[in-house]
């Protein structure tokens, strides 16, 4: 009989190779015998079935976030991905709260200043507005993206900030007033109703979106900049609400990952690949939560 590695078996079945490690020692592969601190799979052994859980845990990242929410479960994937990906998403756009001040925020609703530099209120406003967006779009997956759901966001995310205090910034509605990004210029605001109603009507006409035609429409979506401010954060919320909902992996733009994602988003028109990558590096990331909250 022929065997297999545990890592060429982990590739023919697309799971980690703890998983397969787990599988074996379980039990649940047939033929498969420990050599000394490996594994020998027998070649074509079919994966194994996943196990019921006890009390039907839900299997999919969607229900069980949805579960974790409603409960109020401290300590679950729902937890880990609100502090990861509101601290994350706010730091791209210059927030000075650290991980854990974010985290303290999400766990407490409050914040400790305890040797701390000063902190600008607007950074704690919208870190716990990113936690009622992320909230939003686990709750609205599965709708159709909308303008009405865009602009409720950017109300969501922006609401209480200094910036809704300022006669000409229209929170939750689309930039009065022209602007950039990153040296670039961007849609006037005269144009930007049409604009973003077109862009949703192409992206809507596809009747399955894949990775791709996700990054096709954070490219566009940030390049209009419909808002005044918050764009960006919003565009991400939309990429993570949109994967929820054609059970596409999620992914969250790290720091480190910050300035490969600028120069993706550069240069999409020219070179797929730089954004492409850098999104697959933060998905394989995710998976690494997926496996250790037993999603996969």
């Amino acid at each position: 009989m022929k065997y297999s590695t545990i890592h060429d078996t982990a590739e023919c079945w697309n799971v980690s190779e703890r998983s397969v490690r787990n599988y074996c020692a379980q039990g649940r592969v047939e033929g498969a015998y420990r050599d000394g601190k490996t594994w020998m799979i027998p070649a074509g052994a079919p994966k194994p079935e996943r196990k019921p859980r006890a009390g039907k845990l839900p299997d999919t990242l969607i229900k069980r976030l949805r579960e974790e929410q409603e409960s109020g479960l401290s300590g679950g994937i729902y937890h880990r991905l609100q502090i990861d990906f509101t601290y994350n998403s706010n730091h791209i756009e210059g927030s000075r709260l650290t991980h854990d001040q974010t985290r303290y925020i999400f766990e407490t609703n409050t914040i400790s200043l305890d040797n701390a530099s000063a902190v600008n209120v607007d950074d704690i406003v919208e870190t716990v507005n990113h936690f009622r967006c992320v909230d939003y779009c686990i709750k609205n997956a599965h709708r159709p993206l909308s303008e009405a759901m865009i602009k409720s966001l950017h109300h969501t995310l922006k609401a209480g900030s200094s910036d809704s205090r300022k006669p000409w910034f229209a929170i939750g509605g689309y930039k009065r007033m022209a602007n950039e990004v990153g040296g670039r210029e961007t849609t006037l605001p005269e144009d930007v109703p049409s604009a973003m109603r077109n862009l949703l009507a192409a992206y809507n006409a596809a009747e399955v979106k894949t990775l791709d035609g996700l990054l096709d429409f954070h490219v566009s979506f940030e390049r209009i900049h419909p808002f005044q401010d918050g764009n960006g954060r919003v565009g991400r919320l939309i990429l993570f609400k949109e994967c929820l909902h054609w059970d596409i992996i999620p992914f969250i733009i790290t720091d480190d990952l910050k300035m490969f994602y600028y120069r993706g988003l550069q240069n999409w028109t020219q070179e797929r690949g730089w954004l492409r990558d850098t999104v697959l590096t933060s998905q394989d990331r995710f998976k690494t939560l997926l496996t250790r909250f037993q999603l996969v």
